[in-house]
């Protein structure tokens, strides 16, 4: 029987690279977008259902769910990249990238469960970030985001994996995707806080620009996804396995000045 595969922000980037390498693997795949019908045709995806949704508003995500049917695999991708020093960072900004980040990811995870849990198999993936594992000054709500999302799914596959449905975080390092031109920021004109902030984001630019291809992300998200067992955590990108060893044996202290130091910034 042909598995239906659900990706959020399937138009670009991870989401869109995952979505057309499940539909090669023989999966339906339903692709969300927050505009499908205005997506250009050299986006789109053939044989990827494009739905429109709105993870910001929880009641149309609710409606989504009703009209949705069963699912046996949700990538839960899409999301916002925000950056400014936490002093200067709305109160509505962090509102909006939680609720799209981590609310809207868990509320679209509890109406695909049930479902999943009755026939016995579902996946559902997390796509976090690296930043959530080696946080970054000035980028703290994103990292918060990412961070939040990680320990829903360690928690929650405790829960679930007894019924066949296993849930996993996999966490891209940089990657080449564009997301940089659509990355909010939020810094006052005259912040103490601007040349180290700027100084940031020019080296975090280059690594995006630098960095893996967004169909190496969607290898991994499939493998996690075709596991009999997957595994809680998969990263992808920046040398991975090497500084996730380091992270395990240096002190934490030496980590944040490794981190600090690759964008620019002295600790």
């Amino acid at each position: 029987m042909t598995k239906t595969a659900l990706v959020t922000g399937a138009s670009s980037g991870i989401g869109r690279a995952t979505a057309a390498l499940l539909v090669e693997r023989g999966y339906r795949v339903i692709g969300t977008s927050r505009a499908p019908d205005a997506l250009a045709e050299s986006v789109r995806v053939a044989g990827v259902e494009y739905r429109a949704l709105d993870l910001t508003d929880p009641a149309g995500v609710e409606r989504f769910g009703e009209q949705l049917g069963p699912v046996d695999v949700l990538v839960n991708n899409a999301g916002e990249s925000q950056s400014g020093p936490i002093e200067e960072l709305p109160h509505d900004a962090l509102t909006r990238i939680f609720q799209l980040n981590v609310f809207g990811a868990v509320q679209l995870t509890q109406l695909v469960l049930p479902g999943m849990r009755e026939r016995g198999y579902g996946r559902i993936i997390m796509v976090g970030s690296m930043l959530a594992s080696f946080p970054l000054a000035y980028r703290s709500s994103y990292v918060a985001t990412k961070a939040a999302i990680k320990g829903f799914a360690d928690a929650a596959r405790l829960e679930t994996a007894p019924f066949g449905v296993w849930i996993s975080t996999v966490e891209p390092g940089s990657i080449a995707t564009g997301i940089g031109e659509r990355r909010t920021k939020y810094i006052g004109e005259n912040s103490v806080y601007a040349t180290d902030f700027e100084t940031m984001i020019a080296h975090l630019d280059s690594n995006e620009r630098s960095g893996i291809s967004a169909s190496r992300v969607a290898e991994t998200i499939l493998r996690a996804i075709e596991a009999d067992k997957p595994k809680p955590l998969y990263a992808k990108g920046s040398r991975a396995p090497i500084v996730f060893l380091l992270r395990r044996v240096l002190p934490a202290a030496v980590i944040e000045k490794v981190v600090a130091s690759m964008h620019g910034l002295k600790r």
